[in-house]
C-alpha cells in the first residue's frame, strides 16, 4: 500500500489486506483506545453519506482524537467558486489526515498527490470505495471463516456502484468465482471484467435473478439502483426495482449464505429478510467502525502490531 494515503484498493497488495484485517479485529476486540490523542482529523465530505461518515468519525473519538470538517459541501467555500486543490491545501493546514468523500472519479487521488498529509477515500464517484471493502472483507471473512474460493454474487448497480468495484480488486488476491446480476443498463463495465480476464478470475453475467444463482452463492451482494448517477429521471425509473430479494427467495440457499449491503437500502431487499440469520448487512455495517479505525491508524503509522 502507498504509505501515506488509501486512495484505491488497488494500491493493498494481499500482504496489506491481511494485516489490515489483523489490525480490524484488535479494535473490534478493543475499540476504545487513545492512540489518537492529540491529533485531528478532517471529513470533508462533498457528497451526502450517514454510515461512511458517522463510522469515521465514532472511529477517531473512540480513538482519542478530534473531528473538524463538514457534511455539506453548499456551507462551505466550494459554494463560492473555491477549487478543490485550495480546499484541500487550506484543509492540510489544520489536520493531521483528511478523510473525503467527492462526487468525481479520481478526486482523491488528486488529493492525495497536492498534500502531504494523508488521504484517506470514502468514495469518489463512481470509481473506488476501499474502506468499504475493507469492512467487505472483514465480513466475509468473519461470516465464512475464509476469503479464499468463495462463491460471489454481485446484484443490482455493478456499472456505477463503487462498492462493487472496490470489492472485485480486494477480492482478487483469494481466487473467487463471481456471479453478476444486472440488467443490461447496469451491467458490470467492460474495463472490470478484462480485470478478472487478467487475474484469471472465473464470472458469468445474469440477467435474471434465479433460484440457481442464489443457491449455489455463499455470498449475496445486494446493492441499490443509485438514482444520483442518472441524468435521465426515465432510465432510473425503468430499472430501479430490477430485483428484490425477498425471506422465501433465501428457503433453499447455503447454510453458509451471508447477503452484504452497503446501504442505504431502498427496496431491493425486503424487510422480511431483515429476520433471517442469513441477513449480515447491519452487522456488516458495524464491521465498519473497527475496519476504519486500522485504516486511520495504518495511514498514520500507528497500528497496533502485536
Amino acid at each position: 500500500m502507498k504509505k501515506g494515503s488509501f486512495v484505491s484498493i488497488a494500491d493493498c497488495s494481499k500482504e496489506d489486506i491481511l494485516q489490515l484485517m489483523e489490525e480490524t479485529a484488535r479494535f473490534e476486540q478493543n475499540p476504545n483506545q487513545d492512540v489518537l490523542e492529540g491529533k485531528v482529523c478532517a471529513t470533508l465530505f462533498f457528497e451526502p453519506s450517514t454510515r461512511t461518515r458517522l463510522s469515521f468519525e465514532t472511529a477517531v473519538n473512540r480513538l482519542g482524537g478530534r473531528v473538524i470538517g463538514f457534511s455539506d459541501a453548499s456551507t462551505t467555500s466550494s459554494s463560492k467558486g473555491e477549487t478543490l486543490k485550495d480546499t484541500i491545501k487550506m484543509v492540510s493546514n489544520y489536520a493531521d489526515v483528511i478523510i473525503m468523500r467527492h462526487y468525481l472519479e479520481g478526486a482523491a487521488r488528486y488529493a492525495s498527490e497536492i498534500t502531504d498529509i494523508p488521504i484517506i477515500n470514502a468514495g469518489d464517484g463512481a470509481n473506488q470505495h476501499p474502506s468499504q471493502t475493507m469492512l467487505d472483507l472483514y465480513s466475509i471473512y468473519k461470516t465464512q471463516g475464509r476469503l479464499s474460493n468463495l462463491i460471489i454474487t454481485m446484484v443490482g448497480d455493478l456499472k456505477y456502484g463503487r462498492t462493487v468495484h472496490s470489492l472485485l480488486n480486494g477480492m482478487s488476491h483469494f481466487n473467487p468465482t463471481f456471479h453478476f446480476v444486472a440488467p443490461e443498463e447496469l451491467r458490470l463495465p467492460d474495463i472490470y471484467k478484462q480485470f478478472l480476464d487478467t487475474q484469471g478470475i472465473l464470472y458469468e453475467e445474469h440477467t435474471d435473478f434465479s433460484p440457481e444463482v442464489i443457491n449455489k452463492s455463499d455470498i449475496l451482494y445486494m446493492t441499490r439502483v443509485q438514482r444520483e448517477r442518472f441524468t435521465d429521471l426515465m432510465e432510473y425509473e425503468k430499472v430501479k426495482n430490477s430485483y428484490i430479494l425477498t425471506n422465501e427467495m433465501l428457503d433453499h440457499s447455503k447454510p453458509n449464505l451471508r447477503v452484504l449491503h452497503p446501504l442505504p437500502r431502498v427496496n431491493e431487499i425486503a424487510y422480511d429478510v431483515d429476520d433471517n440469520p442469513k441477513a449480515y448487512y447491519f452487522e456488516q455495517a458495524k464491521n465498519g467502525l473497527y475496519a476504519r479505525q486500522a485504516i486511520i491508524c495504518e495511514v498514520l503509522n500507528l497500528s497496533l502490531r502485536a
